[in-house]
């Protein structure tokens, strides 16, 4: 039970790191294209090789442990409805969000440059929702890897962190920029990261009482689908933005050279 209240605290500890990046925002002018590029993709790497090298393999074992060999095909199911459930929530996310936008940006249209932060823009106000969302599953794929295995969640976290602060600055500056009020960006922002420690307590509440292997299994395969399809869908498009593309592939591969270097040194098996 003393893994319930560590993986807690760390989820609620990653989830404020938005409060944090929004502070940073203050700071952060749109020179730094390159600072979202790199922790982008560094972030995508770390997720997409931890995912495919340790929470599905993981997520597998568990499976097999309960069920006997050959039972690979159901965590791969899972993985793959991890994918398809995040596709469904981003797309109703942002068609919701997407019309709020249009509205809400089209008497700033006459500042040309504008369009060269169009990404900044689309992390704003509109894209706060869709952040928020993409935050439950996450806290919950935190607290649940962290229950079953804690030495596992500490790279999950510092995977959703090194991406928590450039999002959060992305939400804040547009938020500023548009209320005039530092302190509704930064509660907005915590907010939104809070959402991952939301997403733990609700997600809890509904599996405690059918917590095994199988079902641990279940959601770290879910899980790593979750990543990865965060991964390739918004976080490597969003370090594309408005750099040189081969920046943020190169801050993908040194996030999973990073990974891998950490996993081997902390040694850790299934």
């Amino acid at each position: 039970m003393n893994n319930i209240t560590e993986s807690f605290a760390l989820t609620l500890l990653v989830g404020l790191t938005m409060g944090l990046g929004s502070l940073l925002s203050f700071f952060v002018t749109e020179k730094h294209k390159s600072f979202f590029s790199i922790s982008l993709s560094l972030s995508a790497g770390i997720m997409i090789y931890i995912s495919f090298m340790e929470i599905l393999p993981e997520g597998i074992h568990l499976i097999e442990q309960y069920m006997g060999e050959g039972y690979v095909w159901i965590a791969l199911i899972w993985f793959f409805f991890g994918m398809f459930l995040t596709a469904v929530i981003e797309k109703f996310v942002h068609a919701f969000a997407g019309s709020f936008h249009s509205h809400k940006h089209n008497s700033h249209r006459h500042h040309a440059h504008d369009h060269e932060d169009s990404h900044l823009s689309k992390l704003g106000i509109m894209s706060a929702l869709a952040i928020a969302m993409h935050n439950v599953p996450e806290g919950l794929a935190l607290f649940t890897t962290g229950i079953k295995d804690i030495a596992l969640a500490y790279p999950v976290a510092l995977a959703i962190i090194i991406h928590n602060v450039p999002l959060a600055v992305a939400i804040s500056v547009p938020l500023v920029y548009s209320t005039g009020s530092r302190k509704k960006a930064f509660l907005y922002t915590t907010f939104v990261g809070l959402m991952q420690p939301i997403g733990a307590i609700i997600g809890y509440m509904l599996l405690a009482n059918f917590l095994n292997d199988m079902v641990f299994g279940i959601l770290l395969s879910l899980v790593a689908g979750i990543m990865i399809f965060v991964s390739l869908d918004e976080l490597l498009p969003a370090a594309q933005q408005d750099v040189d593309h081969h920046l943020s592939v190169y801050g993908a591969v040194a996030g999973m050279i990073i990974m891998a270097l950490a996993l081997s040194f902390f040694g850790h098996s299934h």
